[in-house]
This record gives structure tokens, C-alpha cells and sequence, in this order.
């Protein structure tokens, strides 16, 4: 079975093929139950309040002293794990607390009989280093690392500390008050320096502004004179420009009008150029293609012509053998077809003619029921006894169809139904 554990943890396997035990700090380990024990321990920081009251310093003085200490179960050390495990296995994080809480106090206070109150109070510093070098020391065989340690808090019952801290703030009352009254005379002296300084800046900065001015007045003075016959000759030089420009552009004009007139010249002399070649193209050439053209469809015309008539001559002779042979081809078979059908008639007699009246019957009812299909409305009046509408129409040609053979008989002497009747054998 795994087991797993986070970074602040530590697992412990003992047991069946487990010497010495297997300790992983933040992972996860396979286990056999029964036969293997795991055991946990936490690697969590831990915050002790280290006090130590009434505590009597080197000189005999009772103090009492409040420090911060921030130590932990070292998991990454295998040694310091080991050593953890050993002590501390199967104990709580309250229980671990307060073994570190009790070592480090017993040092806190060696260290605080070893020193004055003056140093403690003065030097906080060295105080916190020497308790952590010596804690240090001997919390590592434990298996734990001090990871810091910081004095919090100072105080007697004795008034002592307040005594030391009444004779430096008189001190220090007395060096501020006659650093005050130094203060203020190095003040006054130099504010006599300053004033007089300042009076002494202030005149020669009148005079230089004086100076300043004169200067200014001269120089504007002198400014203004070459400004003016600057501006004179420049007016001057404008209007000889202006002149300049003005005959430069009539100059331009006149140079674009000769140019203008010999573009003119040119464009006259290309259009006189143009008109002869559209003259010719128009008239010359056109003139010549179209003789050109009425030779050649006059001749195409006599060669049409003359092939036209060769050809229609050749056709007219070749329709008129194929007339012929179709006449005389039409004539054997139509020979041929009453020569068969005389020897069917003669054959079948009766028969022959009942099959040919049978093959026109559907002919005879298309032609009586013509004139119907050519009516586009029909009005039907019934009397209550017989059919109405198609059904009537339809009766009324199948009547029609039915006389046919009794008016087939008068004009031939044929029975139909006569001969429908009697035997295939007989017939044939």
C-alpha cells in the first residue's frame, strides 16, 4: 500500500526489511501492512515565545527578557532527520514546542547572566547572535534548526531601565538646549553676514543694471541705424528684382509664342500631311479594292456557274437513275405482294377477308369517333334510365362498332362471327 506526504512532513517506515527504517521527507513510500509500521512527523515551522523573567544580570541587576525564535525539523538533512526521529517520534507539535521552548530559554538566560543591562539594552544585536549561536548549537543534536531568533521585549520592576533612560534624556535635554542657544547666535551672526551681504549685492546689481542698460540703449541705437539701411537696400533690391522678374517673364512670354507658332506651323503641315494619306486610303486605295474585288467575284461567279450547272446536270442524272431503279424496285414488290396476296385469298378465302376486316376495325372506330375529339363542349341531358356522361359516349360507340359486321355481311355475304367460330383446323 503507498502512502504520500506533503513538503512539511516526514514519513518513517519500520518494520519486516525496513533496517534501519526508511525516512522520506515530502514524497510517498510503499508499505506491507501488518508487517510495516509508518509512523509521521511534522516538519512545520514552529514559533516559540521565549521568556525569561527576573533574570539577574552580571552587576546583580533582575530583568526580564521576551524573545522570537522561528525553528523547524530539518527534513532535508538526513542526519538531523534521524536525530528527530529519535527524539521525537510519536510526540506532538505542542509536545516538540516545549522541548525547544525549555533548551532555548535555558540558554537565553546563561547568556543574560553572562552580560550587563547596559549591553543587552544597547546592543540588542550581539545579544540575539549569541543566543542564537548557542541555541543553535545545541538544538541541532536534536535534530532542530533555529531558523531565526529576534528580542522582542526589555523590562525590569526596578525602575532601573527607566533611571538609564532618565540621565540620557537629561543629557541629551542639556546638549539640545546649548545647541539651541549655539544655533541661534551662529543664526544671527550669519543673518548680520547675510543682510550685509545682500545689501552689497543689491547696489552692484543696480550698477550692473545700469551698465546693462547703457549698453542696451548704445547697441539698440547702433541696431536700429544698420536695421534701417538694411531695410533700405532691401526695398531698393526688391523692386530691382521685381523688375528683373517682370522683364524675364515677358522675355518667357514672347519665347512661348514663337513656340507656339512653330508648333502651330508643324501641327498645319502634319494635318496637310494626314488629309493626303486619308485621301488616298479613302478614296485611291478603296477605289482600286473595290475593281479588284468585282474581278474577282466575277470570276467567282463563272466558276459558280459553271460548276452549278455541271452539278445540277450530273444530279438530273443521277435522280433519273434512281427514279428508275425505285420505280422498277416499287413495281417487282408491289408484283410481289398482290402475287401473295392472291395466293392468300386463294388459300384462306373467307378467313383471308376476315382479317383484313379485323385489322381495319380499329381504323373504322378512330374515324367514328373523329368528330368527337374535335368538339370542344358537350351538353348531356339524362332521363333517369340510362348512363350519363363519357360512359354514354363511349356506349354510344361501341353500338356503333357493334352493326359493323352485320353491315359487313350484307355487302360481302361474310359472317363474322361465323367464321370466328369455327375451328383453327378448318381454317387453315
Amino acid at each position: 500500500m503507498f502512502f504520500t506526504c506533503g513538503p512539511n512532513e516526514a514519513m518513517v517506515v519500520s518494520g519486516f526489511c525496513r533496517s534501519p527504517p526508511v525516512m522520506v521527507a515530502g514524497g510517498r513510500v510503499f508499505v506491507l501492512p501488518c508487517i510495516q509500521q509508518i509512523q509521521r512527523i511534522s516538519l512545520n515551522t514552529l514559533t516559540l515565545n521565549v521568556k525569561s523573567e527576573k533574570v539577574y544580570t552580571r552587576h546583580g541587576v533582575p530583568i526580564s527578557v521576551t524573545g522570537i525564535a522561528q525553528v523547524k525539523i530539518q527534513g532535508q538533512n538526513k542526519e538531523m532527520l534521524a536525530a528527530a526521529c529519535q527524539m521525537f517520534l510519536g510526540k506532538s507539535e505542542s509536545e516538540i514546542t516545549h522541548i525547544a521552548l525549555e533548551t532555548l530559554e535555558g540558554h537565553q538566560r546563561a547568556i543574560m547572566a553572562h552580560m550587563t543591562v547596559e549591553e543587552i539594552y544597547k546592543d540588542r544585536k550581539k545579544f540575539s547572535e549569541q543566543v542564537f549561536k548557542v541555541a543553535s548549537s545545541d538544538l541541532v543534536n536534536m535534530g532542530i534548526g533555529v531558523v531565526s531568533y529576534t528580542l522582542k521585549d526589555i523590562h525590569d520592576d526596578q525602575d532601573y531601565l527607566h533611571s538609564l533612560g532618565k540621565a540620557r534624556t537629561a543629557q541629551v535635554q542639556k546638549d539640545a538646549r546649548m545647541g539651541e542657544a549655539e544655533a541661534k547666535r551662529d543664526a544671527g551672526i550669519k543673518e548680520a553676514k547675510a543682510k550685509q551681504e545682500k545689501l552689497s549685492a543689491q547696489y552692484l546689481s543696480e550698477i550692473e543694471m545700469a551698465k546693462a542698460q547703457r549698453d542696451y540703449e548704445l547697441k539698440k541705437a547702433a541696431y536700429d541705424i544698420e536695421v534701417n539701411t538694411r531695410k533700405a537696400e532691401s526695398d531698393l533690391a526688391y523692386q530691382l528684382q521685381v523688375a528683373k522678374t517682370k522683364q524675364k517673364i515677358e522675355e518667357q512670354k514672347m519665347q512661348v509664342l514663337v513656340v507656339e507658332r512653330t508648333q502651330q506651323i508643324q501641327l498645319q503641315e502634319q494635318e496637310i500631311i494626314r488629309k493626303e494619306h486619308e485621301l488616298e486610303a479613302t478614296v485611291k486605295k478603296p477605289a482600286e479594292a473595290e475593281r479588284y474585288r468585282l474581278e474577282k467575284l466575277a470570276e467567282a461567279q463563272r466558276c459558280q456557274l459553271i460548276m452549278q450547272a455541271e452539278a445540277e446536270a450530273e444530279s438530273l442524272k443521277v435522280k433519273g437513275e434512281a427514279q428508275a431503279f425505285a420505280i422498277e424496285a416499287k413495281a417487282r414488290a408491289d408484283a410481289e405482294q398482290m402475287a401473295k396476296k392472291a395466293e392468300a385469298f386463294r388459300q384462306y378465302q373467307d378467313a383471308a377477308m376476315v382479317d383484313m376486316l379485323l385489322e381495319k376495325l380499329p381504323q373504322v372506330a378512330e374515324e367514328i369517333s373523329k368528330p368527337l375529339s374535335s368538339v370542344k363542349k358537350i351538353t348531356m341531358v339524362s332521363s333517369g334510365s340510362e348512363g350519363v356522361g363519357a360512359a354514354k359516349m363511349t356506349g354510344e360507340v361501341l353500338e356503333i362498332m357493334s352493326r359493323l359486321p352485320d353491315t359487313v355481311e350484307k355487302l360481302t355475304g361474310i359472317s363474322i362471327s361465323q367464321m370466328t367460330q369455327k375451328k383453327p383446323g378448318r381454317m387453315s
